[in-house]
């Protein structure tokens, strides 16, 4: 018979009931909650005196997310969440008391860190809550036992998972989010997050995608397309922007395939998202797969034109091979996905084409390589990601016949920008802390002087050198920097979204159920 802190909870619909407090009203009810004192007694000589740790919302959180845009907007969710409830999200692994896991199912590299990860916290005596792609697929794995997970959508009960993982509770929430039946597309967009970069709102537009490619085990946890109103997204990029983001990212599967399940389509989308981003400020689309972009090239071309709007867009061919797309069930051929370039590129000059090659899926043959690499030299990608295909469990593809991996690699083509002046958003600080990133209308990489009036500014550059992955740019000295955001940008690790307002009817909620099982005194 296990114990209390040993007990298995499927699931905690009954004892958290809808009429409970959220994080907001909690966290806000406890700053005016002390404990009342207590008699003092001596300890037993063998006693040993506890802190008291297992209350709840005390504790510190270390959050570590793998994988795409998509992933990491859940992390911020979840991140925002916990902070709104009071828990204390820290940057030291080493020093929290709970490690949430957020990972990625794409590769074996990204599972197989997460698995390590959760192997070190074990050792390191950590609670764990493990989220993300690769449990929402395969919850029964071996070394997911006793863990608590949140589902891909459920990141909005994240408080309530931790609270119980917390008490030696293990929990489970994998179910999927419905409203009459129909699939929607995940938890609210309005929800308590933790920007990683205060200047940066990543919106996911929708969850999993129409197609059944047989390498792919992302669908596997996201599932069939699902997507979110205009309105909610709209809603969300103008309170993001009242909170001094200045750069938008549009994220999802497939956003391509945005509102076919609801009636609507991505062009409709962008058109109201654009009157909404004020001067200076921009918005980057995600990735599309090309049979979904086709019938909306005119529209996006123009969109994509737009001052506002960065001329990039991320249409993962993987093979130029016909054989090997249809080995793939990408439901497309070489030529449409040439069509979609070939239209973009003409209409939008100096358009950013990236693109995803996954090399030595299995049937593949040498002819097959270079059709591809033809491919590749035609058009010059000046953003291509050649990936070492790895079988994923439990897909079609895991189960053909495999060959031999061909080299992985990525490059960029910068070296025909050197002595154009350019305008860049600097959103973000380098790898090695020696410069500021910018982007210019491209989406390409722009390194710039680390002058803290440059941060969150569009500029004017003129560049001067060109590396593998990015380019250098000098300001020009009579140009002054024009601020985008309409509002001061949130601090670093400072919570967005949450309502300062309280009240008397939850607060005595709270107070409630936090005096029925500890003594506590209202004042």
């Amino acid at each position: 018979m296990p114990s209390a802190c040993e007990s298995l909870i499927e699931d905690i619909e009954d004892m958290v009931s809808s009429n409970d407090p959220t994080p907001q009203e909690r966290q806000s009810v406890r700053k005016s909650i002390i404990p009342r004192s207590r008699k003092k007694r001596e300890p037993l000589a063998s006693e040993e005196i506890q802190a008291d740790s297992l209350i709840p919302g005390t504790q510190k959180i270390w959050m570590k997310t793998w994988g795409c845009s998509h992933n990491n907007s859940d992390g911020e969710y979840m991140a925002g969440q916990l902070a709104a409830s009071g828990y204390k999200m820290t940057d030291d692994p080493a020093d929290a008391d709970l490690w949430v896991l957020n990972s990625c199912t794409v590769k074996n590299p990204a599972e197989d860190h997460f698995r390590n990860s959760i192997k070190k916290a074990q050792e390191q005596q950590k609670k764990v809550v493990v989220a993300g792609c690769v449990p929402q697929a395969q919850p029964r794995m071996d070394y997911l036992k006793g863990l608590s997970i949140i589902g891909v959508q459920q990141i909005d009960r994240v408080v309530e998972v931790v609270d119980e993982a917390v008490k030696g509770h293990s929990v489970r929430l994998l179910g999927q989010k419905k409203d009459g039946g129909r699939r929607l597309g995940g938890a609210r967009l309005d929800l308590p997050k933790i920007r990683k970069n205060p200047l940066i709102e990543i919106i996911s537009i929708n969850t999993g995608c129409l197609n059944a490619c047989t390498y792919c085990k992302t669908k596997h946890a996201r599932g069939d397309l699902a997507s979110y109103p205009i309105e909610e997204l709209v809603e969300r990029a103008r309170q993001s922007f009242q909170e001094g983001v200045c750069e938008i990212w549009l994220t999802s599967e497939d956003t391509g395939a945005y509102g076919r399940d609801i009636g609507t389509d991505l062009p409709t989308l962008l058109w109201r998202l654009v009157e909404e981003i004020p001067e200076g400020a921009m918005l980057r689309l995600g990735m599309t797969n090309p049979p979904y972009i086709l019938e909306h090239l005119e529209e996006m071309a123009k969109i994509l034109s737009h001052p506002r709007v960065y001329a990039f867009l991320h249409v993962p061919v993987q093979s130029a091979s016909d054989s090997v797309l249809m080995d793939m069930k990408r439901e497309y051929c070489v030529d449409d996905f040439k069509k979609v370039v070939d239209f973009l590129k003409e209409r939008v000059p100096g358009v950013t084409i990236a693109t995803d090659i996954i090399c030595g899926f299995p049937g593949e043959t040498e002819e097959d390589f270079q059709e591809t690499m033809e491919l590749v030299k035609h058009y010059k990608f000046p953003s291509l990601f050649i990936n070492q295909f790895y079988p994923r469990p439990g897909t079609p593809a895991a189960k053909m016949e495999q060959v031999p991996a061909h080299v992985v690699r990525t490059y960029r083509y910068f070296k025909q920008q050197v002595g154009e002046r350019q305008h860049v958003l600097v959103t973000e600080e380098s790898f090695d802390a020696q410069f500021y990133v910018a982007h210019n209308k491209y989406y390409e990489q722009v390194l710039v002087p680390k002058r803290s009036e440059f941060k969150g500014k569009m500029i004017e550059v003129d560049i001067y050198e060109a590396g593998k992955h990015f380019l250098k740019g000098r300001p020009v000295e009579d140009s002054k920097p024009f601020t985008p955001s309409i509002a001061e940008p949130l601090q670093k690790g400072q919570v967005s979204g949450l309502s300062q307002v309280i009240t008397h009817t939850w607060a005595v909620s709270v107070f409630h159920q936090i005096s029925q099982s500890h003594d506590y005194q209202e004042y």
